[in-house]
Order: structure tokens, then C-alpha cells, then sequence
């Protein structure tokens, strides 16, 4: 894949699937919306303001009234999402959108522990980068959940990531567990876990997958510095998803991505019941179609 926009091209069943968006009073989120109906991939309940939500569309030309759209009247944001999560737990939507709220007054209400959306699992954040001028798009993961996983956690990030990008065509992805190296030092962990991860997916603990680090970033993503520094494996320069050590380097990443690169973005949380659409409440309505392809993807 090149262009994120390949995300909604032959997307199946999915119109089928209801998304439950919390907070849905906001312009960019209802543009995605409006996008998504008049390509008829899916359908959409709204939980927020039904006064705010409707006079939204009104003003940008949205129908509120579409077959496919329905509005939760809901008096504050902890009711929205309560109502949200709820729904998408019993089945009654399959995906759970962010729109415009809070992301720890949203997760609030995914890990609350009597009707929200844990599985046992670990719930991971990945993102699917169109980078100008680099040959394919990009995963990184974990950007926005997870602070600082030890390395079990790691692993549980990698299979996330892994069911993400099989998702969307890729076999067998390749996986650069990063860190400021490419030798095992015993004075950083960051290498001992990257060292160890590769070790587990050659023993079939980890799989679907090729696993190769510690890998800097540079020997990740660029055939030239792998070629240059010697470091011949079948991940350096051809990576297929970025894993971080920590959550700042994510971040750094994603957004050094976004505002240095001009790249576009989609991103997804799964390991919970469904996936979850979590984008930033800054980014346009194009991003936060295609991180609705890319959530709408996982479930087929």
C-alpha cells in the first residue's frame, strides 16, 4: 500500500457495521461522517448534544435526517461515551469512535471494569503513516496508550500491530523493534528487549510476523543506512511497522511524521471487544475517515 486512501477501496460487508461515535458534535468528525455515508461504508449512531449535532449538519449541508445516521441525545461528555460504550459492548455497534472529547475521559469509560470493553488482552495504539516521498506507508506503534511496556507488553503490542497490518494486505509484516542502536548494550534495556522479541519470534512465541532488532531508526526505514552500517536482516531498511520503546518516542514520531513530513495519517486501538477509533481532535476530517477504514478493515 502507497496511499491511505487504498483503505476504502474494496471495503466488503462492512457497510453492515454500525459506529458508534462519541461526541459527535464537532465539524471535522461529521464531515468524516458525511464521507463515509455517501460512500456507504457503514452506519453511524451520534451520542452527544442532539441540538449541537444537528445544528452542525445544518450548517454544512448534512442531512441529520439519513437513513443510516441516528442520534443519542446525551446531556455531558461522561454520558455520550457511557451510553457509547455500552452499546458497542452489547453488540449494538461494532466500532467506537472518538469525536470530540477528552482521550482519558473516553478510555475512562472503555476500562470501566462493569460494562466496558476489556478482554484481557492489552489494548495498543497503531498507526498507519502515508510519508511523502518514502516507498509504502508506514505502522508505529505504540504512539498514544502504553508508557512505558516492559516485555510482555511489547510482544502483546507487536501482535496488535501485527493483526492491524495482515488487515490491510501485508502477510507476513516485517517489525523494527527500535532503539538508539543496532548492538545489544546490557546498560540499555531498550536493546535487551528489542534482542529478546526478535529471539521470541524465531521460537514461534510471537508470530505472523518477522522480528529484527535492536534496530536505530535510520537502519529501519533506509536500505542505504542498513547497506552502510552492514546490518543485514530481512526488516533493516524495509520495515513494515515501528515499534517504540516508549511512549515519547512515539509521540515524537508521530507528530515529527505529521508536521515535519506532511503525512497522513490513520489510527486504530484494538485488543479491547472492538476496535476504536482514537484520533486527535485536531485532525481533519480525511484522517479521521481513513482510521475508520483502517478500524472497519480489522473486522473483516
Amino acid at each position: 500500500m502507497k496511499k491511505l486512501e487504498e483503505l476504502l477501496k474494496n471495503m466488503g460487508e462492512v457497510h453492515r457495521k454500525n459506529i458508534a461515535v462519541v461526541q459527535a458534535a464537532d465539524k471535522e468528525v461529521l464531515m468524516a461522517v458525511e464521507d463515509a455515508l455517501r460512500r456507504e461504508l457503514c452506519q453511524f449512531t451520534l451520542y452527544g448534544s442532539a441540538a449541537k449535532i444537528k445544528s452542525i449538519c445544518e450548517a454544512e449541508g448534512i442531512d441529520p435526517a439519513l437513513p443510516d445516521l441516528h442520534i443519542v441525545d446525551a446531556v455531558s461528555e461522561e454520558e455520550a461515551a457511557s451510553k457509547a460504550v455500552k452499546d458497542v459492548a452489547n453488540g449494538t455497534a461494532h466500532v467506537l469512535m472518538k469525536g470530540n472529547i477528552a482521550t482519558s475521559s473516553l478510555m475512562k469509560e472503555v476500562l470501566n471494569k462493569q460494562y466496558g470493553l476489556r478482554t484481557g488482552n492489552i489494548l495498543s495504539h497503531t498507526a498507519l503513516f502515508e510519508i511523502p516521498g518514502h516507498k509504502k506507508t508506514i505502522f508505529l506503534t505504540d504512539a498514544a496508550l502504553n508508557i512505558a511496556p516492559d516485555l510482555q507488553q511489547k510482544a502483546s503490542i507487536i501482535n496488535n500491530a501485527v493483526h492491524v497490518a495482515k488487515s490491510v494486505g501485508i502477510a507476513i509484516p516485517k517489525v523494527a523493534v527500535l532503539a538508539a542502536v543496532e548492538t545489544v548494550n546490557p546498560a540499555m534495556q531498550t536493546t535487551l528487549d528489542a534482542a529478546v522479541l526478535a529471539q521470541m519470534q524465531k521460537r514461534g512465541q510471537i508470530s505472523g510476523c518477522v522480528v529484527d532488532g535492536p534496530l536505530a531508526f535510520d537502519v529501519a526505514v533506509s536500505p542505504k543506512a542498513a547497506d552502510h552500517k552492514r546490518v543485514s536482516s530481512e526488516v533493516a531498511g524495509d520495515t513494515d511497522i515501528l515499534v517504540v520503546p516508549s511512549i515519547e518516542t512515539g509521540n515524537a514520531l508521530y507528530k515529527s511524521f505529521v508536521y515535519f513530513s506532511n503525512a497522513k495519517v490513520a489510527a486504530v486501538i484494538t485488543g479491547a471487544k472492538a476496535p476504536i477509533v482514537l484520533t486527535s481532535r485536531s485532525d481533519t476530517a480525511e484522517n479521521k475517515l481513513t482510521s475508520l477504514a483502517l478500524a472497519l478493515r480489522t473486522l473483516l
